[in-house]
Order: structure tokens, then sequence, then C-alpha cells
């Protein structure tokens, strides 16, 4: 069996690591990363860079290399890939599975402000504070540029690129965080607002916490959509599973 991962989150290494050990030997799991991040975590097994050109670049490699299922197991908020894999798969005949963790759920004493988009997020923060907390990545900064009025901590992986705010100070780091560091970052910077993505998952989830403690209010981007139907599965585990079925399937 051939699998292809499209991955670079850290449940895409995980399910790696899991096929590796779990497939019957002789198969090949094959991760794709985007190439967006300097120095990614590499999972084991084979590892290809960079982009397909496209739904149809990708059906040609599903199909030239023989792949037997595609995991798409991007990041919640890669949304041009996830379309391209379930129009790809569809093309080359090739089971496909979305991989995809469950979303942060406000509870009580969380102050959310939901929005569609960052361009949204940015119409939002005015109103809200005057040190924000930009934890949405280095890419979208540009949605923000415009807001002089407001002084920005941004942290990501990697270092931006402009344009981005006037008023804005970087923080390189890489997940997971803890409870204590976040509460420290906002109470050391005088955070007053906290801006993120619902990426969901358990390790930048500390920031949530430590914003409903210090009674800041947060305002999070909701995923964009996924293409309809196919098969979901929330954890590598179940990913396996699947596989384990289609396997089963294969061979009856």
């Amino acid at each position: 069996m051939h699998v292809l991962i499209l991955g670079g989150t850290t449940e895409a290494r995980r399910l790696a690591e899991l096929l590796v050990a779990k497939l019957p030997a002789g198969s090949t799991v094959t991760s794709s990363l985007a190439g967006r991040v300097a120095r990614p975590k590499l999972p084991p097994g084979e590892v290809r860079v960079g982009g397909f050109g496209g739904a149809d670049g990708l059906a040609d490699w599903l199909r030239s290399h023989r792949v037997h299922a595609l995991i798409d197991a991007t990041h919640p908020f890669a949304g041009t890939i996830t379309f391209n894999a379930a129009r790809a798969a569809a093309a080359a005949h090739v089971p496909l599975l979305m991989l995809r963790r469950p979303g942060w759920v406000p509870g009580a004493g969380d102050d959310w402000h939901p929005v569609s988009s960052l361009a949204e997020a940015a119409d939002a923060l005015p109103a809200l504070g005057r040190r924000a907390f930009l934890t949405t990545g280095r890419m979208g900064l540009a949605a923000f540029a415009g807001l002089d009025e407001l002084w920005f901590l941004m942290r990501s992986v990697d270092a931006p690129e402009p344009p981005y705010p006037a008023r804005m100070e970087t923080l390189l780091d890489r997940g997971p965080f803890t409870l204590e560091g976040e509460r420290e970052l906002i109470r050391s910077h005088r955070i007053d607002v906290l801006v993120t993505k619902d990426s969901g998952g358990a390790a930048t989830a500390p920031k949530l916490t430590a914003a409903r403690e210090a009674g800041i209010p947060v305002v999070v981007v909701r995923r964009p959509p996924v293409p309809e139907g196919g098969a979901v599965a929330g954890t590598p585990e179940e990913a396996l599973a699947w596989l384990h079925r289609l396997t089963d399937q294969s061979s009856g």
C-alpha cells in the first residue's frame, strides 16, 4: 500500500508515525509538506516538499506514484489544498480521508467574538482593545497593517514579511505552549485582546485559558468551508482504523 499524507500538522506527523509502525511490510508512507516553514519537523517515512500544481497536478502524482489512499491532514485553514485534494482524489479514483482535529468550543467565562475572516477580525479589533496578541500566523498580516493606533505582539514560527502593522513586536516560537507561559506573555505585554484562528487541538489552546483568566476578549476566526461528503476522522488513530477498513475491503 502507498499512502500519501498531505501534512504539516501535529496530527499529520503522528499519523505518519502510526502508519510507518502499523502498516504491512513493504508499504510506503509519503508525507507532503507545503514548504512554508523554513525548518519543519520532518515525519518518518518518505517526505516531499512543495506544491503539486493544483488539483490536476496532484491527480497526476497520485496516478504516477500508484497511491492507494490519500489523507488530507493539512491545517484546518489550508482551504485551497483541501478542495484540490477532493478534486484530485475523485479524478484519480483514490479513496480520500480528511483528518481534522475538532474545533475549540467556548466555555463559561469566555468572551469570544467569532468572525469569518482576518479582514473581519481587523475590523473588530479597535472596539475591543489596544494591545493585541496576534496568533493567526505570518501569512495574513496585511489585514492588520492599517491599524496604526493598535500595538501587536505577533507570534509565528518564521519571521514575517511586510506588509504588517507598524507597531508590532515579533515573537518567533513554536508550540506546544504552556498555560504558565501564555499567562506571562499576556501579563508582561499588557495584552487586552487576543486574536486567533479556530485551529483546534491542545498545542496552542492554553492561550484561550489564559485569556479567560485575564478577562480579555478573544477574536476567533471561523474555519473555512470544506468539501461536502467524504470520509472524515478526528484523530490519527481514527485515520489508521479507516485505512485498515479500506485494506480489508480491498482484500475481501
